[in-house]
């Protein structure tokens, strides 16, 4: 009996949309093995892939939507195939076709009004800053603090941003900036398969950045980070340095432009971020930047360094609802407790917020706090 699937344009058009590595795959199931979905619910990217191959794609399965872009399985798949890249196309055509999840769809909607994943007004950018002395970034100012949307318009990761410019204050760095001119660095509407948004709020930097003769720039998110580094260039941005603030506090403490003299006496354990990790191999000087405050030990949790376990953020999942009981928060809450920790040390808005809210509604706040990496250097000044 011959089988035939009568869907093979569905398949092509997969490939079509950027999932080029489609057919190298040939399903051994290490993505599977992989995934961090599987550690709270069942999830199989290989079946997935495979279905795709076969043209069997459905583009209102939720399946299309959970992969949170963590890079764990394309860093050990065995062919190489880059399954970010085939997920983003197979969300690529739902979003043409208007598959795409209630929240998500909002928060696509509200990027392309105001340039900003909350739908918040962009004359409010900048009001984070009210009261710091922050200045406006000119042609002649060194360095430009991207903050990122997130501690922007959010009141409760807006304390790494704020720590942050305290330590370049005490540091005596001449830096500003761009408030309303500023849009959302574009990562989750590409994640999310809206290609042409992502471009138009690219594109929309860019020009901002030239404009205004940008030629470092300073993250505090390492989506921002990866985007403008990796992806931006390809869009035309040229000359311009892109540094996250793990890096850049670092080596202010190394240069002895930063003194940390004040010991905090705590015991500390590390999340490293995807994007910060995997994507980027940005794993020491987070850790050099810790060790450097007095007092401070740190541990290692169970799955760190590029074992590291997703916040849940990524992808676009940040802006999507998912089950308490589905949250890979409360796994990683419990492997830092498992070590002991005080403290639970991120440096990534979307982890802060992720983990925070696991902390929150798993009642562990009298045993355990979240921190950015920022405030905890920010405390040692």
């Amino acid at each position: 009996m011959e089988i035939a699937s009568p869907f093979m344009e569905a398949a092509e058009a997969v490939v079509e949309a950027g999932g080029d590595d489609l057919n190298l795959c040939f399903s051994c199931g290490v993505c599977t093995g992989s995934c961090p979905w599987n550690l709270v619910r069942s999830f199989s990217p290989r079946l997935l892939i495979h279905q795709a191959q076969l043209g069997l794609v459905e583009l209102d399965r939720e399946e299309i939507w959970l992969c949170t872009s963590c890079d764990t399985c394309v860093k050990r798949c065995p062919r190489g195939v880059n399954l970010i890249d085939v997920m983003r196309a197979m969300r690529r055509i739902g979003v043409q076709w208007r598959a795409v999840p209630e929240s998500l769809r909002l928060t696509l909607a509200n990027l392309g009004g105001v340039g900003n994943p909350f739908g918040e007004a962009r004359e409010k950018r900048a009001d984070w800053a009210q009261g710091l002395g922050v200045k406006a970034f000119t042609r002649e100012t060194e360095l430009l603090l991207f903050p990122c949307c997130t501690p922007a318009y959010d009141p409760i990761a807006k304390v790494a941003a704020v720590a942050l410019v305290k330590i370049l204050k005490a540091a005596e760095v001449d830096f500003g900036i761009l408030g309303t001119p500023e849009n959302c660095c574009g990562e989750s509407a590409r994640k999310a398969g809206d290609e042409p948004l992502f471009q138009s709020l690219a594109k929309g930097n860019i020009e901002t950045f030239t404009q205004k003769g940008v030629k470092k720039i300073l993250t505090l998110s390492p989506h921002c980070y990866h985007t403008f580094k990796n992806e931006y260039p390809e869009l035309g941005l040229e000359d311009v340095e892109v540094v996250h603030y793990t890096q850049y506090v670092l080596d202010l403490v190394r240069s002895g432009r930063l003194k940390l003299s004040k010991a905090l006496g705590r015991r500390v354990t590390y999340h490293d971020p995807c994007y910060l990790g995997r994507h980027n191999d940005i794993y020491d000087e987070p850790r050099e930047l810790l060790r450097s405050i007095p007092g401070l030990e740190l541990v290692e949790m169970a799955d760190y360094r590029e074992n590291s376990l997703c916040c849940g953020g990524g992808g676009g999942r940040i802006w999507m609802e998912t089950k308490r009981e589905e949250r890979f928060t409360e796994v990683r809450i419990n492997q830092a407790l498992e070590v002991g920790a005080d403290i639970l040390a991120v440096a990534c808005p979307y982890c802060y917020i992720n983990l925070q809210d696991s902390l929150v509604t798993m009642g562990k706040e009298d045993v355990l706090q979240i921190k950015d990496i920022s405030e905890l250097v920010a405390e040692a000044i």
